[in-house]
């Protein structure tokens, strides 16, 4: 879409990330790649990551992302349409990145599956490697998973406490959902090979945080699938719900003889969003679980709904915690 197409908070927001990209890059800041987790297939993987603007010496190191609170993510300063040089063995391939500085691309690779290591490049900063989990043609089972409030606490549906867990805390003061860890493990050493996939609406600016976070709570490496703060080319913010459904149909798209687990909770658009994906990929679906809020937090959140409430043919099942979720799974022969 050309510039003059663009929503009027749109160009607001371009022309001040390129005054504070000219600002910074007179005060010596450098290019840099942070990388994300990725995906993919033994043909093709979504690299995944963000270019911004940082200090000479962060940039020549070979791991950027360093530990912040979560307000000093929010003023990095994004590489607007920067060229990314993506390696995979002796191949290269150039991407480049959107308005916010975020690299999201899918290129053909030839890998095994597992853990795989690439490569990312701008300008003149030292590579930095991504890790991509590869999905075996076999795998026929995998794991999407939102993260507030349901791997993670952060009373989302109190604004006022979200704001202050994104902004000021960093990943040391949020608390881990009780058992959801360990219904994850034994999901994963069920079913040998699984990828998971944590789906959120939070923002890219987070991810190191998130990342953090998951790791020292011994959640199992999957990739992030973040959004982008700030308004779009024709709306003045972003929806998360949108995000969301969009990626969904996508890993349908992308892994056809896989059902997922979903993994989400009450208090916000989950059900819905879960309910819908259902109906249209029931095919795609093996379950869904639904981690329910505290009392109190139900109430902030407007209630929540009921398990015969959802016509699909996959099984539902609600839980306050991890365990919960995994007896009921088991019951059902999916865990």
């Amino acid at each position: 879409m050309s510039a003059l197409r663009l929503h009027r908070a749109a160009r607001i927001d371009d022309a001040f990330l390129d005054w504070r990209a000219r600002r910074g890059r007179r005060n010596g800041l450098q290019a840099t790649v942070i990388p994300y987790t990725g995906y993919g297939s033994t043909t093709w993987v979504r690299v995944l990551g963000r270019v911004l603007l940082t200090k000479p010496e962060l940039a020549q190191t070979a791991a950027p992302a360093q530990r912040v609170r979560g307000w000093r993510s929010f003023t990095s300063i994004p590489v607007v349409a920067a060229q990314v040089t993506v390696t995979v063995g002796d191949q290269t391939h150039v991407v480049q990145a959107d308005r916010g500085g975020v690299v999201d691309a899918r290129i053909p690779v030839d890998l095994e599956p597992g853990w795989q290591q690439i490569t990312l490049q701008t300008e003149d900063s030292r590579p930095v490697v991504e890790n991509v989990f590869v999905v075996a043609p076999t795998v026929r089972f995998g794991v999407i998973s939102d993260i507030d409030d349901t791997v993670m606490v952060t009373a989302l549906p109190r604004p006022f406490v979200a704001a202050w867990n994104t902004f000021v805390l960093d990943e040391h003061a949020r608390t881990p959902v009780p058992g959801m860890a360990v219904l994850f493990e034994r999901l994963l050493r069920d079913h040998q090979g699984a990828p998971v996939i944590y789906l959120s609406t939070g923002a890219w600016n987070v991810a190191p945080t998130l990342s953090r976070f998951l790791t020292r709570h011994l959640y199992p490496t999957g990739a992030l699938l973040l959004t982008d703060w700030g308004p779009t080319a024709d709306r003045i913010f972003r929806s998360g719900q949108a995000h969301k459904a969009d990626n969904l149909r996508r890993l349908a798209e992308e892994f056809p003889d896989i059902k997922w687990l979903l993994v989400g909770d009450d208090g916000q658009h989950d059900e819905v969003i879960y309910g819908d994906f259902s109906s249209e990929h029931p095919e795609s679906v093996a379950a869904v679980a639904i981690r329910q809020l505290s009392p109190s937090q139900a109430v902030l959140a407007g209630g929540r709904s009921k398990p015969e409430e959802h016509e699909s043919r996959a099984p539902w099942v609600y839980s306050p915690d991890g365990a919960g979720l995994l007896g009921q799974l088991e019951e059902r022969g999916l865990a």
